[in-house]
């Protein structure tokens, strides 16, 4: 068999004709995404570059010696892609290819001889040379690459250091799109998880912001990422009351979502209508506090509300949550609710008592409920938002709550131009 020596003839009178096929080489390498094809492209090329009789592509990966697999055979008529299709590799124990993988070096073989009962047999009858270049990874040779020739003594020591790296680059390369397309299944997999995860959570949410004589009411809610932890809901009362729960899980993302639905799970099964805000919060807290949160260190921020417009008063109470703003109808300027404040959800389940607060609710006056995402958005120069900016954009006369949602948003997107960093949530009650 001719052994085609021009591109391995390193002399100052080749070099043009070496570098004209190692950029056509690696032009065309470049085209490919898929692993296996890459791999076929390089034996095709390198084929014409190097003949060979056979060429056998070993692994011993998530195996144990002597035992080893055999990923590719030139001879075989049914193509196998080794990552698409491992249940089709063969495996085999002992043997020469055994004793070549194992042994972690290149070796030559120049006259080659094998017994009847080595599973080599099968890939190398016939054969007389023999050439294995180890792949490395991670400092070991996990797979091997074996070339034989028919004739004895065929392959030029010379030749064998510029093959052996030539081939690892190839090999790193596979790797890396293998690795590559583990990655984007992964992220295709978390991704839908959070996608599904994030459609659950927002269906935990009110469908509809309830239609309360005496009252106007107006929400939004985003999350930083596709779920997230801010958590609102309404409890229509009797006698034409409302009941308002806004909270803020500690974190983000989906841990933060799950313990959010924890939250909703909790208050939807408190055993009475939550017309008591301090009993509503009490009895989250001492749920969270002992089966949930302990382990974790998360906690949950809430404030809790019954507005009734009936008696013009509103009811609340605190747990560890930014006080939301109020606005009198006949006082300019927005301040924050007084008092009532305590430790947020799941710190510590013997501190079991939230106060209530009751003020005045009169025609015109209004209630800015938020989450913390809303002020300590940021603009680029690292500025948060800030009460003084919420409060210019709550704006100064009864506007109605859909609008003073609307002016806050636009003030808060023109403000912060950077990507969302944390679930924002703004809740406005007015009473009319």
């Amino acid at each position: 068999m001719s052994v085609a020596t021009d591109f391995f003839e390193i002399t100052p009178r080749n070099w043009r004709a070496r570098l004209a096929v190692s950029v056509d080489l690696m032009r065309e390498l470049s085209r490919y995404t898929d692993p296996d094809e890459m791999y076929h492209v390089f034996a095709r090329r390198m084929s014409q570059l190097y003949p060979t009789a056979r060429q056998v592509s070993l692994s011993r990966r998530d195996l144990e010696a002597p035992r080893f697999r055999v990923m590719r055979f030139n001879q075989w008529k049914d193509r196998v892609n080794p990552y698409k299709e491992p249940h089709r590799l063969p495996v085999y124990s002992g043997g020469l290819l055994a004793e070549l993988l194992y042994a972690d070096a290149p070796r030559v073989i120049d006259d080659l001889h094998l017994e009847d009962d080595d599973p080599a047999i099968e890939f190398l009858d016939g054969q007389r040379s023999l050439l294995a270049i180890p792949l490395y990874e991670g400092g070991a040779a996990l797979n091997m690459l074996v070339v034989t020739r028919e004739e004895s003594a065929a392959f030029p020591r010379e030749q064998i250091p510029e093959l052996v790296w030539m081939t690892n680059l190839l090999g790193r390369a596979m790797q890396t799109l293998v690795l590559t397309d583990e990655l984007q299944a992964a992220y295709e997999t978390a991704e839908y998880e959070v996608r599904t995860i994030a459609a659950l959570q927002r269906s935990l949410l009110p469908p509809a912001v309830p239609q309360v004589p005496g009252l106007d009411v107006a929400v939004h809610y985003r999350a930083a990422n596709r779920a997230g932890g801010d958590y609102y809901d309404f409890f229509p009362l009797a006698d034409g009351r409302l009941g308002v729960l806004v909270a803020d899980v500690s974190g983000h993302g989906t841990p933060a979502a799950v313990l959010m639905a924890i939250t909703h799970t909790l208050a939807h099964a408190f055993p009475d209508p939550p017309t008591s805000p301090g009993r509503l919060l009490a009895y989250l807290n001492a749920r969270l506090a002992r089966r949930y949160t302990g382990a974790t260190g998360n906690f949950v921020t809430a404030f809790a509300a019954v507005f009734d417009p009936v008696r013009s008063v509103v009811t609340y109470a605190n747990a560890g949550h930014m006080p939301p703003r109020v606005a009198a109808a006949n006082t300019p300027g927005w301040s924050p609710l007084p008092g009532g404040q305590r430790l947020p959800l799941g710190v510590n389940s013997r501190d079991s008592a939230y106060p209530e607060v009751t003020i005045p609710l009169g025609v015109g006056d209004r209630v800015a409920i938020f989450t913390d995402g809303i002020i300590e958005a940021v603009n680029r120069a690292g500025e948060p938002f800030g009460f003084d900016r919420l409060d210019a954009s709550l704006g100064h006369s009864p506007a109605p709550a859909e609008s003073i949602v609307g002016a806050v948003l636009g003030e808060l997107d023109d403000f912060a131009d950077t990507p969302v960093a944390d679930d924002r949530t703004l809740l406005v009650v007015r009473r009319t």
